[in-house]
């Protein structure tokens, strides 16, 4: 059985199923884990009675040191800074043999077995890189690693990296840049220094494909969704696809974000997605909560961003 663990509240409760269903699909036998962040989100979840997903409240994963962090950390911040908890937690709690933390927004076309049996004997977890397209490429201020995908063992040399990244985490965890540093993530660019031989690089294209890489690949529909590299024409197996940025403003109205999205990628990857978004609204019957804002941009700054990203505002199709 592959242990999963994701952490959300309801604005991103459509997210993660969609990528609880998506494992379903690709995954024969699993747990998902979920640390939900208010009480609509636990309660849904244990009214449905999902087969494979574990709900946790939000207080019984919360310690003492995680709320004194939380008291200077805005909502996003908090979930970063509690991002390096989730495993160990259910390591403590479940005594797991190994579990894979997963960003809520990003949605599997394919078992991720093969990205796993990649890892070597004397190596204790994955990590995958934004592989950022060129034009894109933020790997300076945001990080060459990505924490969206990471699958650990339950080993003690794990919950060293483990327990060394929460203490980073409760310290330091803001969305600015800062001395070398960016929100539970840029601490990841030492590990493969800092922990000689234990830490897996994946090498797997279609493990992590973005909307900062997606100009770097044509995707194409054989048996299954494929990636093929402009470059060189190379063919990369998908794994799973990460919906960064890609906001619900509506019910006829989305916004990809900042980057450019080819033709292909829309057609094939976003649209599916998107069309899934929306029909899970009309199953759950509540849509009060379930379409995104721009957080604490006001009118102008939206009308910018609208005047500057015309293109990747779009209506429902």
């Amino acid at each position: 059985m592959q242990n999963f663990v994701t952490l959300f509240n309801k604005n991103y409760l459509i997210r993660g199923l969609l990528l609880y269903e998506s494992l379903k699909k690709n995954v024969s036998d699993f747990r998902l884990y979920i640390i939900t962040f208010d009480k609509y989100t636990y309660d849904f979840l244990t009214k449905k009675n999902f087969k494979e997903i574990i709900p946790i409240k939000l207080k019984h994963f919360e310690d003492k040191n995680l709320l004194k962090a939380k008291k200077n950390r805005t909502l996003t911040e908090y979930f970063w800074t509690c991002s390096g908890s989730t495993i160990l937690y259910l390591f403590k709690k479940k005594n797991l043999k190994d579990c894979i933390y997963l960003d809520a927004d990003i949605f599997f076309f394919n078992n991720p077995k093969a990205i796993i049996k990649s890892i070597k004997k004397n190596e204790t977890c994955i990590i995958t890189k934004h592989n950022y397209a060129k034009i894109y490429d933020q790997s300076k201020f945001n990080g060459i690693f990505c924490v969206q995908f990471m699958y650990f063992k339950n080993s003690k040399a794990s919950k060293k990296i483990l327990n060394n990244w929460r203490r980073q985490c409760l310290d330091w965890c803001f969305n600015r840049v800062e001395d070398g540093k960016f929100g539970d993530q840029k601490y990841l660019d030492e590990w493969p220094n800092l922990y000689k031989n234990q830490v897996h690089i994946c090498k797997k294209i279609g493990a992590g494909l973005a909307p900062w890489n997606a100009i770097n690949y044509e995707i194409i529909k054989k048996k299954k969704l494929v990636a093929i590299e402009h470059k060189n024409k190379s063919s990369h197996k998908i794994f799973f696809f990460h919906f960064h940025e890609l906001k619900f403003l509506n019910q006829h109205l989305f916004y990809l974000g900042n980057y450019k999205i080819p033709k292909s990628t829309f057609s094939l990857i976003y649209r599916p997605y998107i069309n899934q978004y929306y029909k899970k609204i009309l199953e759950i019957k509540e849509n009060n909560f379930l379409f995104d804002n721009f957080g604490r941009d006001n009118l102008f700054v939206l009308l910018i961003k609208l005047i500057k990203n015309i293109k990747n505002f779009k209506f429902r199709f």
